[in-house]
């Protein structure tokens, strides 16, 4: 098995989630990414946060929220990606850049668009609520 590891910012807005789409790709996944050698989750959460939505994550503020696996998406079969997600505060309007096409607000009925990993992370939280 191959596992795949990365860090998600969790980010609600009125029962919504925030969630990114690449250029040249069609499904949705929570903003983050994988760690650099030598990072810790909140410099990786911080750094990839900052690359792709130009905002400034607040470390300070970072809470964790869980840690989710499933069947990586676009990967041969036994890759799986561990998603470890933290809450946080931001200073800054939210934009999409590098290779981020599109930033969305998605609710629960919008499951389907987004990666087996994020479905996972889709039902936990509207199962307390959070995702409506």
């Amino acid at each position: 098995m191959t596992m795949i590891d990365k860090i998600a910012w969790i980010r609600f807005d009125r029962g919504r989630i925030l969630s990114s789409r690449s250029h040249g790709k069609e499904v949705y996944y929570l903003p983050g990414g994988k760690r650099e050698p030598g990072e810790t989750d909140l410099d990786t959460l911080v750094r990839e946060i900052e690359e792709e939505l130009c905002v400034a994550v607040l470390a300070g503020t970072a809470e964790p929220v869980g840690v989710f696996e499933a069947p990586a998406h676009g990967h041969p079969a036994g890759t799986v990606v561990r998603m470890t997600c933290y809450t946080a505060d931001y200073r800054g309007e939210l934009r999409p850049a590098n290779e981020i096409a599109e930033i969305v607000w998605l609710g629960y009925a919008d499951r389907h668009r987004v990666s087996p990993v994020d479905q996972v992370i889709f039902d936990h939280f509207h199962g307390t609520g959070e995702l409506r």
